[in-house]
């Protein structure tokens, strides 16, 4: 994800598939839903995903970064010792992260019949 952050030649490719590209990706798509239910510190965030999946410091911060590049999440820098960084969606990524929340809620809902096809298809090919 972050390979193509910043990268105009990348970027000017086709932007909308990038932007399609940093939310649905793995780590986009957890952060959007988690970040849906109310600010995380970095720490806290990544522990919440953890539950889903293990992720790397340095994954989930070029993911945030990515996110809060193309306005789907803020990032509030406080002055205090030791440092505090929280972060949340804007409207924009509240708005992203309700499709993509549908678009999972619609994914678990319908998993029995994806798993049904898949053997179907399986079955046919063998």
């Amino acid at each position: 994800m972050a390979v193509s952050a910043g990268n105009p030649e990348v970027e000017g490719m086709c932007p909308y598939r990038l932007v399609l590209e940093h939310v649905t990706s793995r780590w986009g798509v957890l952060v959007l839903i988690r970040l849906m239910e109310r600010p995380y510190r970095f720490s806290e965030l990544r522990r919440a995903i953890g539950e889903v999946r293990p992720v790397s410091e340095k994954m989930l911060t070029q993911t945030l970064q990515t996110l809060e590049r193309d306005g789907f999440v803020h990032r509030d820098a406080k002055p205090v010792i030791p440092p505090r960084v929280d972060y949340s969606l804007t409207d924009l990524g509240r708005e992203a992260a309700e499709q993509v929340r549908a678009l999972a809620l619609w994914t678990e809902r319908r998993m029995g019949d994806v798993e049904r096809a898949r053997k179907a298809y399986d079955k046919a090919r063998a």
